[in-house]
């Protein structure tokens, strides 16, 4: 079963989804434990060709507008 939060931080074009990082603070010569982030790609509504509003990452919104 899909849940509908991870449904819509999705890119329904190329499928881009979030990633986890982790930063690595430098204290003296050691490494601090950091916690991990979670980075969402930055989605906005676009209307397609055909008419319908679908939720795309800028890059490939910037495709699309290469192709038109």
């Amino acid at each position: 079963m899909i849940s509908l939060n991870s449904m819509s931080r999705t890119c329904s074009l190329c499928g881009k989804t979030s990633i986890v990082r982790v930063s690595r603070k430098k204290k003296m010569s050691k490494y601090n434990p950091t916690c991990k982030k979670r980075k969402y790609p930055n989605l906005q509504w676009v209307v397609l060709n055909n008419g319908k509003r679908v939720k795309a990452c800028t890059k490939c919104i910037k495709k699309i507008a290469k192709t038109k």
